[in-house]
């Protein structure tokens, strides 16, 4: 893999004005902030070897590197999933290359349903810790070999979300009159949205919002030395009384949330 990756830096590097501190992975229906970038290079992901285009509508599949919030940043707009038939290897590889460009930090954003019957659609929440159900199944993205070259065999991940850019989340949010929410993200397999009894044991496990992504890109972010301050835009409630989701509603609510939520990773990146 160490091969691999640097291939892909050496077909982007080339390109560059910028040399990316940050990393971003924007959601299904996020990707509109990349537009607000100063002085970008936008490489589709078709050039990149070992990266793939996304089919998921919502999910552009380009790599923009320039100057965003006067951050130096690098944003995956769209990420392919392990739902598409993708090796969790695979969906992970781009959170290596972004390490090896130069970035030091991620912030992962996704679409999630909501399991708390007090929050609404359109909230945001931190991520505090995460779930990684096909992780715990044997669908792992550091199983295998381990290249000491690219982090240690047995990354620790409590307290992976915890570090100094969450106080600095806080206060932005704050001072934008954003309500954040902060809570457990549950990752599934994918593709059907989940059934009521499967809505009703991840809650009773301690999560508050359930999606198809992320978690393998924390850990390969963690195992590589990176921070992760992740987000989660509450797309739909995943209620097992409820009405069940459909992906049109993501769509339409991650749209609804644009401004607020790009003004919240805007406010972060510019005081980091």
């Amino acid at each position: 893999m160490y091969n691999d990756i640097e291939q892909a830096r050496a077909a982007i590097v080339p390109r560059l004005r910028h040399t990316p501190r940050v990393g971003l992975i924007l959601g299904s229906g996020l990707s509109a902030l990349a537009d607000e970038m100063d002085d970008p290079v936008v490489i589709p992901y078709r050039d990149i070897p070992g990266f793939h285009e996304p089919k998921v509508i919502g999910h552009r599949g380009e790599l923009a590197v320039g100057l965003l919030a006067g951050q130096q940043v690098a944003v995956m707009r769209g990420r392919f999933h392990f739902y598409e038939g993708y090796s969790m290897q695979e969906v992970t590889f781009p959170v290596r290359v972004l390490r090896a460009l130069g970035c030091d930090t991620l912030i992962v954003t996704n679409a999630a349903g909501g399991l708390r019957a007090d929050w609404k659609v359109g909230d945001i929440m931190r991520i505090s810790d995460q779930i990684f159900l096909p992780g715990m199944a044997g669908h792992h993205p550091l199983r295998g070999l381990n290249d000491e070259r690219l982090g240690p065999r047995f990354p620790a991940m409590v307290g992976a979300f915890e570090h100094e850019l969450v106080p600095l989340a806080r206060t932005v949010a704050a001072e934008l009159g954003v309500v954040l929410r902060e809570g457990v993200y549950c990752m599934l397999s994918g593709p059907h949205f989940e059934s009521a009894a499967e809505l009703r044991m991840v809650r009773m496990w301690g999560a508050d919002a359930v999606g198809m992504s992320t978690a393998p890109e924390v850990i390969v972010a963690v195992h590589s030395g990176m921070r992760v301050l992740g987000f989660s835009l509450i797309t739909n409630l995943a209620l097992p009384d409820g009405p069940p989701a459909n992906h049109e509603e993501v769509i339409a609510a991650g749209e609804a949330a644009k401004p607020q939520f790009a003004a919240l990773l805007r406010g972060i990146l510019a005081r980091m």
